[in-house]
């Protein structure tokens, strides 16, 4: 039996939210559902794509690497049938988009590519910079738009900001550490770690504050703007790390594998958001650009 468009969508799902049951609930259906559709996957594939646990689901080497296919072929079935929902000629214009290096790899390449295969007949030119100098070209009316975490958005006087996804914060350990298998993981006890400092965007002043907070000063091992450089330290037993799950992959680029739990506390929340100039008018081209976002969102929202 062929694998169906419902099991991958079912597949993707239960692979982005580490639950049967969260699948469910964003998905509005039965856990038993999901279920029998992951079972019936794997039975079509001849491989395990999860690794069953108290805590929920993670992703084997063979589901990460499945779980990439199937994002692609969700995403073809998309473009399929918005090329048949627009019969307008195609759009001719200039897209200038800004993005947050945190942003730049985890959400704005899907969203991309999906907008250039959309309207193909646009010109996107797109930089890479921190988010408070693309908050001052779009101000300037330099930029369109702007794809950035919005949780530290500056001028909100003169900027317009929607939320397209949100990530919280999670606990990265190597396999073997002693917090793998605790109940329950508090902010002291990953105060007493070696930690793997990421510096991008707002990352490295969130994590600060927070252990501050807490009145726990963090040993850092390791500061890096590389989020591949942490994903091969902490899953080398360098260090822990607290990074938001937008980044989160259970394996180093040398294939080590990483495991993700949740920490207790109020842990801060990352905004991922489309920013423009208040009363700027946008172009058609850029209201294609969040319409599209706006409508990938909904989806995951299924």
């Amino acid at each position: 039996m062929a694998f169906t468009f419902r099991q991958l969508q079912y597949f993707v799902a239960v692979a982005e939210q580490g639950s049967v049951t969260r699948a469910a609930q964003n998905l509005s259906i039965s856990q038993s559902s999901i279920t029998e559709a992951i079972k019936e996957l794997e039975s079509d594939l001849g491989v395990e794509l999860f690794e069953r646990h108290p805590r929920g689901l993670t992703t084997t080497h063979n589901g990460h690497q499945f779980l990439r296919h199937a994002t692609k072929i969700l995403a073809n079935v998309s473009d399929a049938r918005r090329s048949f929902s627009d019969n307008r000629a195609p759009e001719k214009g200039q897209l200038n988009l800004g993005v947050t290096s945190l942003v730049a790899g985890y959400v704005l390449s899907d969203l991309l590519s999906r907008y250039r295969r959309a309207f193909p007949g646009i010109d996107v030119s797109a930089i890479e910079d921190n988010g408070s100098y693309l908050e001052h070209l779009l101000v300037g009316g330099e930029l369109d738009v702007a794809v950035m975490v919005i949780s530290n958005l500056r001028d909100r006087m003169a900027l317009q900001a929607e939320i397209i996804e949100t990530s919280p914060y999670r606990l990265w350990l190597p396999i073997g550490h002693p917090l793998v298998s605790a109940d329950i993981i508090s902010v002291s006890d990953i105060a007493k770690e070696p930690l793997i400092m990421l510096t991008v965007d707002e990352i490295e002043e969130n994590t600060g504050k927070l252990l501050s907070a807490l009145g726990a000063r963090p040993h850092v091992a390791f500061r890096t703007r590389s989020v591949e450089a942490v994903r091969s330290l902490v899953a080398t037993g360098a260090g822990i790390a607290l990074l938001p799950d937008l980044v989160y992959r259970p394996w180093s680029l040398e294939g080590d594998r990483i495991e993700s739990r949740d920490v207790s506390g109020a842990l801060p929340v990352v905004q991922i958001g489309m920013v423009w100039r208040k009363g700027s008018g946008l172009s058609q081209a850029a209201r294609d650009f969040v319409g599209l976002a706006e409508a990938l969102r909904s989806g995951r929202g299924r």
